[in-house]
């Protein structure tokens, strides 16, 4: 088996048992894997994770779950942002965005390794209590959310600080988004991981159409990435029932601490 299948279905899968979490994976996995650099790792990441979320954001779809009004809003001001991130990224050295996206890895892990531990499959965990505190409810009597002011502002906000990610970093920015839905709205967490799916597929197209018009090319060995980190995902929606929050929880936030270590290495010590 290729590096390029094998590192496609490592992202994808732990991007679908993660619940969107794992696509931060993807750019290390093609620098440390693959000998990329940051930048020709960036527009193949955001593909394979755009192209994996937009699986799992129509099995949403299909199940009634994805809240798309809030999906549309928070991908409509993510796409704004976008470019924003684009530009920042191409005047960084190589050095400055290794170490931010390693940064990251390790802010994404120690939220991971300190959330409650639950029983049940991470991406199907119940959400948070006290929703009376929320910044977005839904409406007992619809099912909808009520668009007050409060919820319109927390919801643009955190779609432009992901499209923002999505532009600097390549990432699609479900790390971000599926912690932000359960914290600041009582959505049920099936609900949540396909609406961050749908954000994500969304925001991840306006970036690569970006990068396609800008003259960015997939090579051939990134579109077998982006192929097997679609079977990857499948499988990991699959496989989610069936693994326990705790060791998918602790496993990923390692993961990622490893990941950000071999990055810097890579970077500082290698160059």
């Amino acid at each position: 088996m290729s590096l390029e299948i094998l590192f496609g279905i490592m992202v994808g899968l732990i991007l679908g048992l993660t619940g969107a979490g794992g696509g931060i994976l993807a750019v290390p996995a093609l620098v440390i894997g693959l000998g990329w650099s940051m930048t020709q790792a960036a527009p193949v990441a955001l593909m394979a994770v755009g192209a994996a979320a937009a699986l799992g954001a129509l099995d949403g779809l299909r199940k009634g779950l994805v809240r798309y009004r809030a999906a549309t809003l928070m991908a409509v001001l993510g796409a704004g942002f976008t470019p924003v991130g684009l530009y920042v990224a191409h005047r960084l050295p190589e050095s400055g965005l290794s170490a931010l996206f390693s940064l990251v890895l390790i802010a994404v892990a120690v939220r991971m390794a300190r959330q409650p531990r639950s029983p049940q499959p991470l991406a199907q965990a119940p959400g948070d209590q006290g929703w009376e505190q929320k910044n977005c409810m839904l409406d007992e009597t619809t099912g909808r959310l009520k668009w007050t002011l409060k919820c319109s502002a927390t919801l643009a906000l955190v779609g432009s600080f992901c499209g923002l990610l999505t532009g600097l970093l390549g990432v699609g920015g479900g790390f971000l988004l599926v912690p932000a839905f359960r914290q600041l709205t009582d959505i049920r967490a099936h609900a949540v991981v396909a609406t961050s799916l749908m954000v994500i597929a969304l925001i991840s197209l306006t970036a690569i159409i970006g990068a396609l018009y800008s003259g960015v090319r997939i090579p051939v060995e990134g579109v077998i990435f982006i192929l097997a980190c679609m079977g990857g995902m499948l499988a990991g929606r699959v496989v989610a029932p069936k693994v326990s929050a705790q060791v998918l929880q602790l496993g990923f936030a390692a993961l990622c601490v490893l990941v950000a270590g071999a990055l810097l290495y890579k970077t500082w010590f290698q160059a």
